[in-house]
């Protein structure tokens, strides 16, 4: 396939094409406002729509409206604009309807600055909005990936009928790397839920609102099924030279790949170290991660916040294996160095 030197969210907004994404709405907001501006010169060329709303509130309520007739659409953020999505969001997740979200999460809390940070993980993965609902969430490391992930979006926020986000940092979104597209052929069948006009068929209903509370109950049940059945399917996850390895790095999206230079690094100074790398944060490979720290004499995770995915590795080690944190915030990016150094100092300790 041949390969196009391409920005990341720029790289993203083509996938989304490519995927059958033809209904863009969205809002302009460092780092991702290119990913914005590309979707508004792409979708007139390819016969879609796209249209910048007044506010991100109105973004995603404009997906949901889209989402309800059938179409494949998207929307692009950070974190601050992320956060202004969420009530819409669980609404979309109760209505059980297809969308695809982008955030590029920048430095917070609060308005923050615009460099790259993950400290939007508890929000992405423990659903930011009220009531019980989950997101899909994919976690690239390079824009090839992302490119890939796009499409996978779609294809699993159609497949479950769930919200799916795409969860970038600004130095993802900002850098530009070679992409080849995949050439894939679209089918998604909406034909038994999709708001198309009831003149030949039953009325159909499109709601997240239900005053019965036995009723609500039953629509969260049936969720709760669905989302047992993502976790079941739809973990991803890669492992690199964690066969030999005594320890574990773990870390996602930019620092996973981060995280890479650091094994070859002590693999050269014959440290054996491997690297598990989430790339569903929901569902989490609780399963798999247990299984690649066994016998491991310590599992460091490696994150752009606070320790936020840490609580998630405590979860699927489970108190077998030791565990250490590294960690920088507010748009910091730890390098290979500083990460290395600080594990010789932890191995040192041992």
């Amino acid at each position: 396939m041949k390969k196009v030197m391409m920005k990341g969210v720029e790289a993203i907004g083509e996938a989304a094409i490519k995927a059958g994404c033809r209904n863009y709405f969205g809002y302009p907001i460092t780092p991702q406002s290119e990913l914005t501006e590309y979707m508004a010169r792409r979708l007139p060329e390819v016969g879609g729509s796209f249209l910048q709303a007044e506010s991100e509130v109105a973004a995603v309520n404009m997906l949901y409206g889209a989402s309800s007739v059938g179409k494949r659409v998207m929307t692009s953020t950070s974190s601050p604009g992320f956060s202004l999505m969420q009530e819409g969001i669980s609404y979309i997740a109760c209505a059980q309807l297809p969308a695809v979200f982008v955030n590029v999460v920048r430095g917070g809390p609060g308005l923050g600055d615009i460099q790259p940070s993950q400290g939007d993980y508890f929000q992405a993965t423990k659903g930011g909005g009220h009531g019980d609902y989950r997101l899909i969430v994919l976690s690239p490391s390079t824009v090839q990936e992302a490119t890939e992930l796009t499409l996978l979006a779609f294809d699993l926020a159609d497949k479950y009928r769930n919200p799916v986000l795409i969860f970038a940092d600004g130095l993802l979104g900002q850098m530009m790397e070679p992409v080849a597209f995949e050439e894939k052929e679209i089918t998604y069948d909406n034909s038994h839920w999709a708001l198309t006009g009831s003149k030949n068929r039953p009325p159909r209903q499109v709601t997240s609102f239900n005053i019965d509370p036995y009723g609500l109950e039953k629509m969260n049940i049936e969720l709760q099924k669905k989302y047992r059945q993502v976790e079941a399917n739809e973990t991803r996850y890669e492992e690199f030279l964690i066969e030999d390895a005594d320890i574990l790095i773990v870390a996602h999206g930019t620092v996973g790949r981060i995280a890479k230079s650091v094994v070859r690094m002590a693999r050269e100074e014959g440290l054996k170290i491997g690297l598990f790398r989430p790339i569903t944060l929901y569902p989490y490979p609780y399963d798999a991660l247990s299984k690649a720290a066994q016998e491991k004499s310590l599992v460091l995770t490696v994150e752009m916040s606070s320790g936020q995915m840490l609580e998630d590795v405590k979860l699927a080690v489970c108190g077998k294996t030791k565990i250490e944190f590294y960690g920088r915030m507010a748009g910091v990016v730890p390098t290979p160095e500083e990460i290395f150094t600080h594990l010789k100092t932890l191995i040192r300790g041992q």
